[in-house]
Formats: structure tokens, C-alpha cells, sequence
């Protein structure tokens, strides 16, 4: 199957600069871009509701750029101030390089993975002792719970933002040969969006095992998954794969 469509469930980047207009020129492809999803931030009011004191901990845990975004707006609308000796552990390098927008990254003690939870496992384990706080969308996850559980692990979670669906209409993503997805939020606005969908010969691709595990979870193909050892990028993942499939 020759791929000519694509629809990344991301907003367009800002510039032109983005890799994927080079793949799309490179393969003569077409790169469309729709969020599937918005996220909104919790109020002051129902952060408090949940009884976490931010300083209490010793490290925080980003899973996501929008968790960096509402992380610290809520901490700067709470009037927390975040020591300079705090830790983040991130799901990848790229979320952490995100945490410059707020803080001077040189000077922060900032640990990565490669985009799978498990790779933060051994980074979990090599510092034990410290007090985890992870901030979390509507929609928890029970994965990196499990995993501080296992090696008894002080950590605490609460909701800093929420994911909810934008509308489409189920027509729109026909043309499409494959449609990117980076959340499991996104393939709930496609339930929600297209309750009668059939995948058929349409190309799943995503970014993140959660992404991956929702994805055969609720019983779909997924042909392309990213990160990979030679593809660190959703853009690389694509390019890898187009080369392959586009012959």
C-alpha cells in the first residue's frame, strides 16, 4: 500500500522549519495537521481539593510537555515556590529540554528516558530515596503508579490538567492513508468522533507505548511505532517508514 495522506492529530507546528514538511517534500507525501484533542488546566481550587503539597517532594515526574505547561502555571498561580535542588525525571530528552521554558536547565538536576516508562524503571531505582510527585492528566497512569509501588517508592499524584476531544465530523479523516497519534487521549476522540470507525487499510502510527498499548488495547493495527533505536522522533519514525513502504 503506497502511502499519499497523512494526518498527524497535533496542531501545525509554528514555522516551516518542521521536519515533517521535509519528509513530506522528500516523499512526495501530503501532511495534514488536526488536534484531535485540547487541554485545559485545572483550577486553583481543585488542585488544593486534592490535599498534595507540592513541597513535600523531592522530585517531579514529566510525563508530557503539556504536564511542564500546567505544572508550573499552577505552581506560579499557587504561589509555590520550587526549590532549586528539586529533580525532574522526564519520559524523553526532548520533554525534558521543554523544561528550559521555565526554569535554567543547567543549573537543574533533570534525568530522561527514551519515551517508554520502563526506561525511567532504573532511574527510579537508582534514587530510591527520594519523594516523587508526578503531575497527571483526567486520565492516570496506572504503569508508572505500578512501578513505584513495586519498590516502595514514596510518590504522589494529582490532576493538573485534563484532555478532552475536539470535534470533527467522521468524514474528515477518510482521505487520509494514516493518521499519527500521540496520546491515548487521541484515540478516544476518534471513538468519540467516529463511533462506527473500521481501521480497514488505514495506517495506525504512534509515539509512546502508552500510546501503542491503547491503541491494541481497544482493538486496532498498529503499523508504526515510535520511538525506536534508530528513529528517537515520531518525523524519523515516518521517514524510516515511508522509505520503506513508499519503494
Amino acid at each position: 500500500m503506497k502511502v499519499n495522506k497523512i494526518l498527524v492529530s497535533q496542531p501545525r507546528p509554528a514555522t516551516e522549519k518542521s521536519p515533517y514538511f521535509d519528509i513530506a517534500a522528500k516523499h512526495g507525501v501530503q501532511i495534514d495537521f488536526r488536534s484531535f484533542i485540547k487541554v485545559e488546566s485545572v483550577t486553583s481550587k481543585e488542585f488544593r481539593q486534592q490535599k498534595v503539597s507540592i513541597p513535600g517532594h523531592t522530585a517531579i515526574v514529566f510525563l508530557s510537555r503539556h504536564a511542564i505547561d500546567h505544572f508550573f502555571t499552577l505552581c506560579k498561580e499557587l504561589r509555590v515556590t520550587i526549590p532549586d535542588d528539586m529533580k525532574y525525571f522526564c519520559l524523553s530528552e526532548t520533554i525534558s529540554l521543554y523544561i528550559q521554558k521555565y526554569v535554567q536547565y543547567r543549573k537543574r538536576k533533570v534525568f530522561f528516558g527514551n519515551g517508554h516508562i520502563s526506561d525511567l524503571e532504573p532511574l527510579f531505582v537508582k534514587h530510591k530515596g527520594e519523594r516523587y510527585f508526578t503531575p497527571m492528566s483526567n486520565i492516570s497512569n496506572d504503569e508508572i503508579c505500578a512501578m513505584f509501588d513495586k519498590y516502595g517508592i514514596a510518590h504522589s499524584e494529582a490532576e493538573m490538567y485534563r484532555t478532552v476531544s475536539n470535534d470533527f465530523e467522521p468524514e474528515f479523516i477518510e482521505p487520509y492513508d494514516m493518521l499519527v497519534f500521540f496520546s491515548p487521549h487521541g484515540i478516544a476522540s476518534l471513538k468519540k468522533n467516529v463511533p462506527n470507525f473500521v481501521q480497514g487499510d488505514k495506517l495506525f502510527a504512534c509515539f509512546g507505548n502508552t500510546t501503542a498499548n491503547t491503541i491494541r488495547e481497544e482493538g486496532f493495527r498498529l503499523d508504526l511505532e515510535a520511538p525506536t533505536a534508530t528513529a528517537p522522533s515520531m518525523p524519523a519514525a515516518l521517514d524510516e517508514f515511508l522509505t520503506r513502504i513508499n519503494k
